[in-house]
């Protein structure tokens, strides 16, 4: 199975969010090259939001390009099985967060975000990383800083996409 393949069946098995899902559909059905960069129309990306349930906090990095704090998330990549694998490694990449997994019945959101060019749009697959006890995070290249933030505090310091992701993260936990 390509990592396209299970995009599809990833999004086909995503109850929410119908109209956006189709679109992505729709988008990985005229675009065989969707889940990458070089897809100019758009392409897939994944990213996760880590959570640290029992001290009622996220872990978000202030994006270097952008300069925003947001979760950790990027491209995916040839070696990259699933979606899910996916947002995992980059998750674990950009904290330096080893033993993170993710929370169980798939992504948690889809957001649909426009890009400068030379592409055009991020189609993000969003799911939620779980921390695990005594998680120490680390600072990768693809970031200027990472902090955890209570959950009370996300929406003061980050865009509306991320609020509703850690939204629709609590309702899941």
């Amino acid at each position: 199975m390509t990592l396209h393949d299970d995009a599809v069946l990833v999004l086909k098995g995503y109850e929410d969010q119908p109209e956006l899902r189709d679109l992505y559909l729709q988008h990985l059905a005229a675009h065989p090259d969707g889940m990458y960069k070089p897809c100019g129309t758009g392409h897939l990306t994944s990213s996760a939001l880590v959570v640290d349930p029992t001290r009622g906090r996220v872990l978000l990095t202030l994006h270097k390009k952008l300069g925003m704090w947001l979760q950790m998330g990027g491209h995916c990549e040839a070696g990259d099985a699933t979606v899910e694998a996916a947002a995992l490694r980059e998750a674990t990449e950009e904290s330096g967060i080893t033993g993170l997994t993710l929370l169980p019945g798939g992504p948690v959101r889809l957001d649909r975000h426009p890009i400068p060019a030379p592409c055009h749009w991020h189609l993000d697959v969003q799911y939620a990383a779980l921390a695990p006890a005594g998680a120490v995070e680390q600072i990768s290249e693809e970031s200027l800083d990472l902090r955890w933030f209570a959950y009370e505090e996300v929406a003061g310091v980050a865009d509306t996409s991320v609020v509703r992701l850690l939204e629709s993260t609590l309702a899941r936990l």
